[in-house]
């Protein structure tokens, strides 16, 4: 079936799933290691409470028949553990409609934890992983050649991500307008990297060429994947450089690496190594690769809409299961950086003399002192959201008084989501935070003082408070965050 495969893109196909797996890998392991503070039945955000909240049709999970500590670690790490044989090529060892039911496995798995992670998977990767994986269940294997609708499909959404991104930011901020974008970008991104502070210091006319760059990769670019090769390699091939530069100038968990096997997906192989004969694909194959071809053109219909909108909206889903979305991201971008300082003491009445030790996070910056480092594609989420947090209360309205919280009670399963506990022997009495204003340090004062960050204190972001004492959330809502009430909203 001439019409139906391409023969010359088996080693694409095998990069791409092996690649996705190896994302898919990722993912489960940051589920099983981080969702017991988090998500699990004494978490931050608990799944049971949400669940009561949550119709099935609106948050598809097979969380929904059970719910408990014990069986979402075994999705989580046996998704882990599929993932790993996908990688090493189990996928291609079993028959065309085994890999198939395989992928779709590790799709329902991964689905069935995005759709009850709430605030902590509301990233547009999580709907991206899906998304991908969701097709990928209907590229085949060594049983067929690759089908020629689902490789299309892959381009619609690898079209999506970068046109959708670059239009976000045409659209949004003046600076990307302006080419002044990066004058601030790599200092004020979520959570920077260990090369993140030498990117900053680059020269500003760079800078600007930086960002033209992008402009090109973003909205000129991608209309070349639909063009004959090796047009459409070379313009996958400038996608992977231009999100390389990415992963070196910050830390974006799987949104960058996904992309980048996205665009592997789009390269003609047989340029490389040369054709690889495979049989024909099975009537049902067929019959499934259009029926869910047209389900996905169908499902296109609102995401593009959203693109042509003057009021984009970025990373959205429009259907429980997200298989068709939208994308895009930093349509502004921050001038100043704020953020949270977490500290505690063991006076139970604070006073000028009270000495406060400050809680030290994985990926966030927090001591001066200290590079920040290389977590992607790892999903640090607590990281994340304190970031979040720190733009605006509302974002932590939420989490924040339950995390205050556990490491009032030296709960485990948080502490072991931080880098550094001041109190390994007991929990402290009290837990304040304060809000800093943090820069970059210039080169001299590098030299100077071997620190990367300067930090100035801007104000109190949530006063002293202990266990059974009333204190206030970070909304600036009054409560005692005892047990009782330390999950609900503020």
């Amino acid at each position: 079936m001439e019409w139906f495969t391409a023969p010359d893109y088996w080693l694409s196909r095998i990069v791409f799933q092996r690649g996705l797996a190896g994302l898919y890998l990722v993912a489960f392991l940051s589920a099983a290691l981080q969702f017991r503070a988090l998500i699990g039945e004494r978490g931050m955000l608990p799944v049971p409470e949400y669940l009561r909240r949550v119709e099935p049709r609106r948050a598809p999970s097979l969380f929904h028949w059970h719910y408990s500590d014990r069986l979402f670690a075994t999705v989580s790490w046996s998704g882990a553990a599929l993932a790993l044989a996908l990688v090493a090529g189990a996928g291609d060892a079993v028959p065309l409609a085994v890999s198939m039911v395989w992928w779709a496995v590790l799709w329902a798995l991964y689905l069935s934890i995005v759709n009850v992670g709430q605030t902590w998977y509301g990233f547009g990767w999580e709907s991206l992983l899906l998304e991908a994986g969701f097709l990928a269940v209907f590229l085949g294997n060594d049983d067929t050649a690759p089908p020629v609708l689902v490789l299309w499909l892959l381009r619609w959404l690898l079209f999506r991500v970068e046109f959708g991104a670059g239009l976000i930011k045409i659209r949004g901020d003046r600076c990307w307008r302006n080419l002044t974008c990066l004058y601030f970008h790599h200092e004020t991104q979520p959570m920077p990297g260990p090369l993140s502070w030498f990117f900053h210091r680059l020269p500003r006319p760079l800078h600007r060429v930086e960002v033209a760059a992008n402009h090109v990769v973003q909205l000129l670019v991608p209309v070349l994947l639909f063009t004959p090769q090796p047009v459409a390699t070379v313009a996958a091939g400038l996608m992977v450089a231009t999100q390389l530069w990415l992963v070196l100038s910050g830390n974006f968990a799987w949104l960058n690496w996904l992309t980048i096997v996205l665009a592997l997906s789009a390269m003609d192989g047989s340029l490389v190594v040369g054709e690889h004969p495979q049989p024909d694909p099975p009537l049902w194959f067929v019959v499934v690769v259009v029926a869910v071809t047209a389900l996905v053109l169908f499902r296109s219909y609102r995401p593009v809409r959203n693109l042509l909108s003057r009021r984009q909206a970025m990373n959205r889903s429009y259907d429980p299961f997200h298989l068709v979305n939208t994308y895009g991201a930093f349509g502004t971008v921050g001038r100043i950086r704020d953020e949270i300082v977490v500290e505690g003491t063991d006076d139970p009445v604070p006073h000028a003399d009270s000495v406060w030790k400050e809680y030290g996070f994985k990926g966030k910056p927090g001591d001066p002192r200290r590079l920040p480092r290389q977590f992607a594609p790892y999903h640090l989420r607590l990281d994340w959201l304190m970031w979040f947090a720190a733009l605006s209360p509302a974002y932590a309205r939420d989490w924040f008084g339950p995390f205050v919280e556990r490491l009032l009670e030296g709960d485990r399963d948080t502490l072991r989501l931080l880098r550094h506990n001041p109190f390994p022997d007991a929990p402290p009495a009290l837990v304040r935070a304060r809000l800093y204003r943090y820069r970059y340090t210039t080169w001299r004062e590098l030299r100077e003082t071997g620190a990367w960050w300067h930090r100035t204190l801007v104000r109190e972001y949530l006063p002293p408070v202990g266990l059974g004492a009333p204190g206030r959330t970070a909304s600036g809502h009054t409560r005692a965050p005892g047990r009782g009430g330390g999950r609900g909203h503020g």
